[in-house]
């Protein structure tokens, strides 16, 4: 039976003095019971630690992702799951006092959630050398570290492609969360993607917050007002790397008559939260986070942990255009053609 528990870190503290899980006040029904577990794969089965970014699980897009690959390892291979989840003013002492919290109390693999973890990991890595630890959408330079990271570019400059084939207007919009290098990747894959494809289409770009304010991500009212904006000012087509402030641009786009919402990281047409604005989005680009957690997990369930960078790129399945609803349908050869020329190399998309 799968085993989580969302406690505070001072809950994970306590609970690597041996108190019990209930006395931290944990906010789910089924508490982790990992007195009974060995860290690894013993027999207790493995104990996977998870650091989410803000958000956490539940956010219906980038976390819910890595969330889903934790729970298909925790079923197969039994064991439990600890998680902890970022808050938008974290400071770095903070992240690292997170990860910490989960080596001290005997999670191994541990998996942190997001870049902005990067430098948190590399000083916790280094000394806890004997706990496997991954890292999402950033590269550690600690050598017991699995670096996993997916060409996001790529997967949104098919998503430009679909904007730029479904737009009325000649224009598209842009939401990104947070101003960061990450998500400006998703941004040049989208506007070249829109380009190459019809260079008279506009678009239009907003970030929600910038440097290290990560509100961003976690903030639907404020990505359901940016949608709006845009919808006002011409855009048919909006496409969001927000976290769960995406959640709020599609319900803007979903009030509006012929307007699309394109989804990012998990297929979220399919996210029952989702579900009453579905008929609105018209694909998602994918990033398959749930692929690279779940490889890692499994590489340290069989004795053989992933160190290095893990590079999912469009060629590997680590990030595509979702199917469901069937609105690209009519456009999928050229959708096809796009990215037959991205992975053989004759389109090289931007990164910035």
């Amino acid at each position: 039976m799968r085993r989580v528990a969302k406690l505070s870190a001072a809950c994970i503290a306590t609970a690597a003095l041996a108190l019990t899980a209930t006395a931290c006040g944990s906010t789910s029904s089924d508490n982790d019971s990992s007195s009974s577990a060995s860290a690894g794969s013993g027999k207790g089965g493995i104990k996977i630690g998870l650091a989410y970014d803000v958000g956490g699980r539940g956010d219906r897009s980038f976390n819910d992702s890595a969330a889903r690959g934790a729970d298909k390892a925790e079923k197969e291979f039994g064991g439990s799951i600890k998680e902890l989840t970022a808050k938008s003013s974290d400071t770095e002492a903070d992240r690292e006092q997170r990860l910490t919290d989960l080596a001290d109390a005997g999670y191994n693999p541990i998996v942190a959630v997001g870049f902005s973890y990067a430098t948190s990991v590399d000083k916790v890595a280094a000394k806890y050398p004997k706990v496997n630890f991954g890292l999402i959408d950033a590269v550690a330079k600690a050598t017991n570290v699995d670096s996993i990271t997916f060409t996001e570019e790529q997967g949104s400059y098919l998503a430009g492609v679909a904007a730029a084939l479904k737009t009325k207007k000649d224009h598209v919009g842009f939401i990104g969360g947070v101003d960061t290098p990450l998500i400006k990747k998703f941004e040049a894959g989208y506007a070249q993607g829109v380009k190459d494809t019809n260079p008279k289409v506009k678009v239009d770009v907003q970030y929600l917050t910038h440097g290290s304010d990560f509100s961003g991500f976690a903030d639907p009212a404020k990505g359901k007002e940016a949608a709006s904006g845009m919808l006002d000012n011409g855009a048919d087509v909006i496409y969001a790397a927000a976290g769960s402030s995406g959640n709020g641009s599609i319900e803007a786009v979903s009030g509006v008559k012929g307007a699309w919402a394109i989804g990012v990281d998990s297929d979220q047409y399919n996210i029952p939260g989702l579900a009453k604005f579905k008929n609105s989005i018209l694909t998602s680009m994918v990033k398959n986070v749930d692929v690279g957690v779940y490889d890692f997990i499994k590489s340290v369930h069989e004795g053989k942990p992933l160190t290095g960078n893990q590079l999912y790129s469009l060629a590997k399945g680590g990030v595509g255009l979702s199917t469901s609803g069937g609105f690209i349908d009519d456009i999928q050869p050229k959708l096809d053609e796009a990215k037959k020329k991205i992975v053989d190399g004759t389109i090289k998309v931007k990164t910035s």
